[in-house]
């Protein structure tokens, strides 16, 4: 079960980095349904930078890693005081994720109405919590 979990959050969160690197390169497909638009507007509430695109996604690569160390998947490493501190890390983040921000995003977000809120209450939120329970899970 643990390594169907591992393996499994690890393969979306590569598939999560690659669809950063993307937008980082420039890529369009799918920004209008990732990107919290403001109460009643179809203008975004923040405008990504590329080089903050590209941090995020070598930080979910850097993710990817520590769960594969964890789990024990990596040979050269063996889990470490570092790579528990980083899969705490992880794990405080995507719960904070997942809870979000008490205005557009995570579980407790005000504003549902646009399309992010719902891709994000049916599928972002519950999938960073999926993450963090993940990277609780293999602190045991």
């Amino acid at each position: 079960m643990i390594s169907v979990m591992t393996l499994s959050a690890v393969s979306l969160l590569g598939l999560i980095s690659i669809l950063h690197v993307y937008w980082a390169c420039g890529g369009r497909l799918g920004v209008g349904a990732v990107i919290p638009s403001k109460a009643g507007e179809y203008k975004p509430a923040f405008v990504p930078g590329k080089m903050g695109t590209l941090s995020v996604a070598i930080l979910i690569l850097a993710v990817c890693f520590i769960l594969l160390v964890q789990g024990g998947y990596m040979d050269y490493f063996i889990a470490n005081t570092i790579t528990r501190i980083g899969c705490i890390i992880s794990a405080f983040v995507f719960f904070l994720r997942a809870i979000g921000d008490f205005r557009y995003v995570g579980f407790f977000k005000k504003i549902k109405h646009s399309v992010f809120a719902k891709y994000d209450s049916w599928f972002y939120s519950p999938l960073c919590l999926y993450f963090g329970i993940t990277c609780a899970i293999l602190l045991f």
